[in-house]
Order: structure tokens, then C-alpha cells, then sequence
């Protein structure tokens, strides 16, 4: 948690005022007790009425700047504490933004979800009761003994074992209770994610009927945590019988001792009231003190994880010299590129990759599921590190080119159409919010999304719903394609992106790209041969290595593979059509 401190900087006049209004509240509650044990002694005992007068109207006084003080340190905590949950949440979330793909692989998006909130507000609330509840309890403790000490130092003997014993019990619970909230929060990191995953794939549990099973796999997450949270609270629910205990055992052991003395002269009734003030004031605030540092287990946890967060750097750096006008023309050339999903692996995902892609050409990556087809595509723009060999554009490592302006310059159309709350236009010029209207409906019209555009109720202003949950597949296809053109690629790149389009509107599509982007330089992905016949260079992937690369027709003549691959595809089509007897 101390690493997370700069956070607070800012907020330093604040962080100041507030323990110095809470020292203030303190100072006069001390006084309390002392201003009545003289209203007893000296007024009630003497039957001086000017004196209670007097005196009461001294502690109506002190309780209302105490309460000023109190009010002012809960504002000025709460604004302190707020900003810093505000500008750390802000914090994260930019430095999420920094991740590469292999980041996100291994911290999950329900982790980082839960982090981003549930963490985030658990130190926002440690960072309220520092600032509040932190200073008040030890200074009232300290205080209360001060002065306990001060009115009879024989009795104050009482607190030399009540104390150490509060204290042991304290350590105790502390040292059993933080394992059980790191699982805690581990536990609620499982929830989050099948709840995530539930509700991204719901439409897939009810097509497939597995709401029941889904219903399982959250209970098993949700009673993880919860039985883990029981434990924890049990533990600490110990707490206070074992502290009132201990409060009760000296109130009565002060009552009895104080007694003998008051009866033998040597402590006024009024002085033994005071002391037994001073008593309860100091083990209520050992018991506020253990309740709160109860909460430092949980404020640790979660500590530690925000800062793993800060701690895992993007292998992805753009260094200080990054070129920032390298790419112009688009060409791309793979020099012997290798790659693995976990560095220390020695199953290689692509292994030993080359080829080249030169502007207005159209290379296609065909190959078996699990080829390796989109992670080459996605070391393109550098969402992943290569592990050896080098992915050059325009003659340069795109390690040297600045990752804005690389990313700017490739127009991506990602396997999984990902669609953004809001209207059509916006979600077309996503990436140039600049562009007018005239130009989203030019790539509209050239990504045959136009019509169905047209044909919506409120047409280019219609609002979509979540991930664009009220347009089928095509349509979102469609529309991922326009958006990517919007930015007038140098680099267009397509990853098995017209799986849902018929193949008329696939072959028109395909027309309209090499009108608009006579240029570009087109790598894409496709899972039907069809698709792909006309590509100026066809690489097909076999085991994370190039089985072969060519035309269509040279493919034909020299590669089995490409042949086997075509002759399957070709039975699959005719086979509805072939009849049997």
C-alpha cells in the first residue's frame, strides 16, 4: 500500500487538515471527563450551583468545537479519499490500456474488472479511515491513559494487563485473518469471471440450453466465496465478545480498587467517575483500533493486487526515438519470424516465418484451425512481441516505429465483430471521429453496408445496443469493414472477417476494396478457398511453420496440400447437390 502514496500527493492540504481536526475532536473529549469529575466534586459536593452552571456551560462549549472538528476531518477526508480512489482508478485503467495481448491473457478480464472496482474501493475507504479513525483511536488511547494515569497511577496498574492482553489479541487475529482476505478477494476474482462469461455468451447458454449448468458453475464460484467470507468474518466476529470481555473484567476490577479508595478518602467520587470515563474511552478505542485493523488485512490484499496491475509492464515499449512518419507505402515483409504465447515455451505457435506483402497486393493466410493464422496477423500491428526474427514495414523493425502511428496506419477487421453502445455513423468513424458524414457513407456503400443502413428506422443515426446486439452477423461485419476503411489504411488487414457473408456479397465486397484501396496492402484470413482464388500471393500455414506460399494456379500445380484443401472444400459444396441411391 505505501507504493500507492504519490497517489495522495496531490491532495496533501487535505490529507493535513483532516488529522488536525481530528486532533482537535480528541483534545476536547479528553477534556470531557475532567470538566465533569469537577462538576461532581466541586459542585455537587459542595452544593455550588454557579460552579455547575459554569462548568456545564465549559463542556457545552468544548462539545460543540469538538463536533466542528469531527464534521471538518470527515470532510476533508472524504475529499482526500475520493480523489485518490478517482486518480488511481483513472491510473489503472491507462495503464490497462498499455497491456499487450499476453498481459491480458494472464490477467483476466474478470480479475481486472474487480481490481478496477472492488479494489479500488476498499483502499479508498483505508485511505478515509487513516485519515479519520486511525488518528482518533491512538490518540484517544494514549490520551485516556495520560490522563487516567494522572487522576490515580495505582489504579492506572489495572490497564498495564488489560492493555499488553488487547494488544496480543489483536496481533492474533490480524496474522489468522489475512490469508482468509487474500482468498477472499481471490474467490470474488472467480465469481466475476464466470460472470462475465456468462453475460457476453448468454445468447449461447440459451441457444444450447445450459442455463442449468451455467447456474452451477456460478453457485460452485459464488459459495467459494461466500463460505470463504464466512470463515473470515467468524474469525474477526471474535473480536468484540473477546474485547468487551476484557472492557467489562476492567470496568469492574476499576470499580472495586477505586471503591476501596474512595471509601478510605484518598480518590473523590467525582475523580473515580472521571477515571472510569478515561478507562472505557481507551479500551473502546483498542477495540476501534482491532475492527479497523481488521479492515488493513482486507486494505492490503487489495493493495498488492492493484500494484501487481502496476507492476506488469507491456514487453510492448515504444522507445524515446520512435519513428513517427515511417509507414507511406505499406509494404510488410516477415524475416524469419518465430513466436510463443509464453517465452519460456518451447512449443513455438509460428516458427521461422517469411514472406513478403508489397502495397496494392492481396496476400491470404489459409491453413487448419489452430495454424496459427491470426496470431501472425496480430504481430502486424504489435499486439504481441515476436520471439525471434523481425516484422519489417517500409524497411523498418516496427519495434522502431511509434505504436500510434503504426496501429493509425492498419485498419483492422478482427475475427469477432466488437461493436460500441451508440449510432451506426459513430461506431463507422470510430477510429477518424473527424470524418463527415459524406465520407462514412462512401465506405459504407464500399463495405455493401449502405442498404441494410438505409433501410433502419433512423437509418446512420439508428442506436445500436451493446456489442451491437440488435444487428446479425453480417451486418456487423459489414460495418467492422467500413470503420477500418474510414482510416484510409496503408495496411488493411481482415481476419476471417466475412465468415457471415454470403458469397455474392463477399465477391462484391472484394471488387469494392481493390477500387477503394488500389494501395493498400491487404493480408487476410479466410477459411474458404473461394475467398481467397484471386490473392495475388496465397501462404498456407501447417503447424505454425509455411507449408507453402503462391498464386492460386501455382499452388494448384505444386503444393498437395493447397490441392487437398481445395478438393475438400469443392465436395463439401457439391455434396448437397449429389444424389445417392
Amino acid at each position: 500500500m505505501w507504493k500507492l502514496r504519490g497517489f495522495m500527493k496531490p491532495y496533501l492540504l487535505w490529507s493535513v487538515l483532516a488529522p488536525l481536526l481530528m486532533v482537535l475532536e480528541v483534545v476536547m473529549d479528553l477534556l470531557q471527563p475532567a470538566l465533569m469529575a469537577s462538576i461532581v466534586d466541586e459542585g455537587l459536593m459542595k452544593n455550588d450551583v454557579s460552579h455547575i452552571l459554569t462548568t456545564g456551560g465549559i463542556m457545552v462549549g468544548i462539545a460543540i468545537i469538538g463536533m466542528a472538528g469531527g464534521v471538518g476531518c470527515a470532510v476533508c477526508a472524504s475529499i482526500a479519499s475520493q480523489n485518490f480512489g478517482n486518480d488511481l482508478r483513472i491510473k489503472l485503467f491507462e495503464h490497462v490500456q498499455s497491456f499487450s495481448n499476453r498481459n491480458l491473457d494472464r490477467l483476466k478480464t474478470g480479475s481486472l474488472i474487480t481490481r478496477l472496482t472492488n479494489d479500488v474501493v476498499q483502499l479508498q475507504t483505508f485511505v478515509q479511515m487513516i485519515l479519520r479513525s486511525f488518528v482518533r483511536s491512538p490518540l484517544l488511547l494514549v490520551g485516556s491513559l495520560v490522563m487516567a494515569v494522572m487522576i490515580s497511577p495505582s489504579l492506572a496498574m489495572i490497564l498495564l494487563a488489560a492493555v499488553p492482553l488487547l494488544f496480543v489479541l489483536l496481533y492474533v487475529l490480524i496474522r489468522l485473518s489475512f490469508p482468509l482476505f487474500a482468498r477472499m478477494q481471490e474467490k470474488l476474482d472467480g465469481v466475476s469471471n464466470v460472470l462475465q462469461e456468462n453475460l457476453s455468451g448468454i445468447r449461447v447458454i440459451k441457444a444450447f440450453v445450459r442455463a442449468d449448468h451455467e447456474q452451477k458453475r456460478f453457485d460452485t464460484a459464488n459459495t467459494g466465496y461466500t463460505d470463504t467470507g464466512i470463515r473470515a468474518i467468524r474469525l474477526m466476529a471474535l473480536n468484540m465478545p473477546l474485547m468487551m470481555l476484557i472492557l467489562n473484567a476492567s470496568i469492574i476490577a476499576v470499580l472495586w480498587f477505586g471503591g476501596l479508595q474512595n471509601w478510605g478518602g484518598t480518590l473523590p467520587v467525582g475523580e473515580l467517575i472521571a477515571f472510569i470515563n478515561y478507562v472505557t474511552q481507551l479500551l473502546m478505542s483498542m477495540m476501534m483500533l482491532s475492527t479497523m485493523l481488521a479492515f488493513v488485512s482486507r486494505a492490503k490484499v487489495s493493495g498488492d493486487r492493484v500494484n501487481e496491475v502496476f507492476a506488469a509492464s507491456s514487453e510492448i515499449i515504444e522507445g524515446p526515438a520512435a519513428n513517427r512518419e515511417a509507414i507511406t507505402l505499406g509494404r510488410i515483409e516477415f524475416k524469419n519470424v518465430s513466436f510463443a504465447y509464453d517465452r519460456a515455451d518451447e512449443n513455438l505457435v509460428l516458427e521461422d516465418i517469411s514472406f513478403v506483402a508489397s502495397p496494392g497486393e492481396t496476400v491470404a493466410i489459409l491453413g487448419a484451425t489452430g495454424a496459427g493464422k491470426s496470431t501472425l496477423v496480430s504481430l502486424i500491428p504489435r499486439f504481441y512481441e515476436v520471439l525471434s526474427g523481425a516484422v519489417v514495414i517500409d524497411g523498418i523493425d516496427i519495434r522502431e516505429i511509434g505504436i500510434d502511428h503504426l496501429r493509425s496506419r492498419i485498419g483492422f477487421v478482427m475475427q469477432q465483430s466488437l461493436l460500441f453502445s451508440g449510432s451506426i455513423r459513430d461506431n463507422i468513424r470510430y477510429g477518424r471521429p473527424e470524418a463527415t458524414d459524406a465520407e462514412v457513407e462512401q465506405v459504407a456503400i464500399a463495405a455493401e453496408a449502405d442498404a441494410f443502413i438505409r433501410a433502419l428506422p433512423q437509418g446512420y443515426d439508428t442506436l445500436l445496443g451493446q456489442r451491437g446486439v440488435n444487428l446479425s452477423g453480417g451486418q456487423k461485419q459489414r460495418l467492422s469493414i467500413a470503420r477500418a476503411l474510414l482510416i484510409k489504411p496503408a495496411i488493411l488487414i481482415l481476419d476471417d472477417s466475412t465468415s457471415a457473408l454470403d458469397a455474392v456479397t463477399e465477391a462484391r465486397i472484394r471488387t469494392l476494396l481493390k477500387t477503394e484501396l488500389q494501395d493498400c496492402t491487404v493480408v487476410m484470413i479466410a477459411q474458404r478457398v473461394s475467398s481467397i482464388i484471386d490473392a495475388d500471393r496465397i501462404v498456407i500455414l501447417e503447424n505454425g511453420r509455411i507449408a507453402a506460399q503462391g498464386t492460386h494456379t501455382e499452388l494448384m500445380a505444386d503444393s498437395e496440400i493447397y490441392r487437398d484443401i481445395r478438393h475438400s472444400q469443392l465436395r463439401e459444396e457439391e455434396a448437397p447437390y449429389v444424389q445417392t441411391t
